[in-house]
């Protein structure tokens, strides 16, 4: 996989994805939702994939974890490699016993993936009661101690209170806590700020941070924010109409970006020198998954586009150490932005 390869130093590869596709049949029609996407995470690394909504980021998650709902959504093409493992041959049972033991997710709305009517003890416990054969007694005494790690003030007292008891910071710790609680060696964390105000942003970003530091996770963060990114992310892999069109190391991606539609929400992010100027904006809206332009697809909205780029798809272009880009003009777009 061109450009993807682990850094000197890093643990081997634990999850790679490689030319993966899904597809969503329709009344409607076909819907290619992800087109060839690859990527690779080790141990202790965080990999953050950035995208407008619509891009493919939360699909992609969902084949890796083994839980898109099929129909209407199928897994066309690809692998995904977990631990040596590809988990697209797996049998189902054999799926489930990877699910929450050794790869775990975090979603994006604590309060709809909570069960309203089971406590937090509950449901955190049935985790080490259905995986483990534990007790009912030790399953909750093991549930105070992850709600205690997550920072939830008095855990003791409040393992046997329901999710609409805690505000949105703490249901989104107690996510986390669930997604840890049997120590898997990945966490996907889809969108884990998105509701939240600034500040408990912060907190949780640092406590996913903190927690990826002790247990040495793979972390894959899917975001459309570049501003939660910044300081967690070690590599960042940027989406755009089902496809990865640009990936480097997040400081290089920040510095100088090597594709337009990069370069275009970087552009869009607030910044304290500009006050009182119009924010920049990208023209236009993403494609339809079902109908998506010939070509590259971001040359209906891009400030570059030429003929090549309305006919011929560009591939994914070595243009750096670690970096690639998905754009026949990327040494323009990354001599622009120096």
């Amino acid at each position: 996989m061109s450009g993807q390869t682990t850094g000197p130093g890093e643990d081997a590869t634990l999850l790679e994805v490689r030319d993966l596709r899904v597809e969503f049949r329709t009344r409607d029609g076909v819907a290619q939702a992800v087109n060839g996407v690859s990527y690779r995470v080790a141990a202790g690394q965080t990999l953050a994939v950035l995208g407008e909504s619509g891009s493919g980021k939360s699909v992609t998650a969902q084949a890796v974890m083994g839980i898109l709902d099929s129909p209407p959504g199928f897994v066309t093409g690809g692998e995904v490699v977990f631990q040596g493992r590809d988990l697209l041959k797996l049998g189902k049972d054999e799926r489930r016993k990877v699910r929450g033991a050794k790869m775990a997710m975090i979603f994006q709305d604590a309060l709809s993936s909570l069960n309203p009517v089971l406590s937090v003890g509950a449901q955190l416990g049935e985790m080490f009661r259905v995986h483990e054969g534990t007790s009912r007694k030790e399953a909750r005494e093991r549930a105070v101690e992850l709600m205690e790690r997550v920072g939830i003030p008095a855990a003791r007292q409040r393992v046997g209170d329901y999710p609409h008891q805690f505000s949105g910071g703490m249901r989104q710790r107690i996510m986390i806590a669930m997604a840890l609680a049997l120590a898997p060696d990945l966490i996907i964390a889809d969108e884990p700020t998105t509701a939240l105000d600034v500040t408990v942003q912060a907190q949780v970003m640092d406590l996913l941070a903190e927690l990826q530091r002790e247990y040495h996770m793979g972390l894959i963060l899917i975001t459309h924010d570049l501003g939660v990114v910044a300081d967690v992310a070690d590599t960042i892999a940027v989406m755009y109409a089902g496809r990865i069109v640009e990936t480097a190391p997040v400081h290089h991606l920040y510095k100088a970006p090597a594709h337009p539609y990069t370069r275009g929400l970087l552009e869009s992010i607030p910044r304290l020198d500009h006050k009182g100027q119009e924010l920049y904006a990208i023209k236009g809206l993403p494609p339809n998954p079902a109908a998506i332009p010939p070509g590259c697809p971001f040359h209906p909205r891009c400030p570059l586009a030429r003929d090549v780029c309305r006919t011929d798809p560009p591939p994914l272009y070595d243009v750096g150490p670690g970096r690639t880009s998905a754009c026949h003009f990327w040494k323009e777009t990354l001599d622009g932005a120096r």
